[in-house]
């Protein structure tokens, strides 16, 4: 029974003698120059103009809850796409009642200007 894990066993060995193998090899053979520009964060190949620390607007982060949950739901339309003519009426009667809570709700935020930047 444990044969027919031989073949994961010898590709995870050699992937991991290959990864050993290189990092031993960065590490000898690698540069170690350091210097001041070096040390400094990098952002788009622009120096920092203001804190990382700042407050965002609560609009950003209401834009992302929006695209997970509307993403999140969107993913349950694939399998019933897939076997909709299996479903029948009552599938499709399922899914309305499903859709039209999410259609009213994004009719609502783009209405109050909650995707508008």
């Amino acid at each position: 029974m444990l044969a027919e894990y031989t073949g994961v066993l010898v590709v995870f060995t050699i992937g991991t003698i290959i990864v050993c193998a290189l990092l031993a090899i960065h590490l000898l053979l690698g540069p170690r120059r350091s210097f001041e520009e070096k040390e400094e964060p990098f952002e788009c190949g622009e120096k920092q103009l203001v804190s990382p620390r700042q407050r965002y607007a609560v609009k950003y982060y209401m834009v992302a809850i929006l695209f997970v949950v509307f993403d999140v739901e969107a993913i349950f339309f694939y399998p019933w796409g897939a076997v909709f003519r299996d479903l029948g009426a009552f599938g499709f009667v399922a899914m309305g009642i499903f859709t039209i809570p999410l259609a009213i709700g994004l009719l609502y935020e783009w209405a109050k200007g909650g995707l508008d930047w």
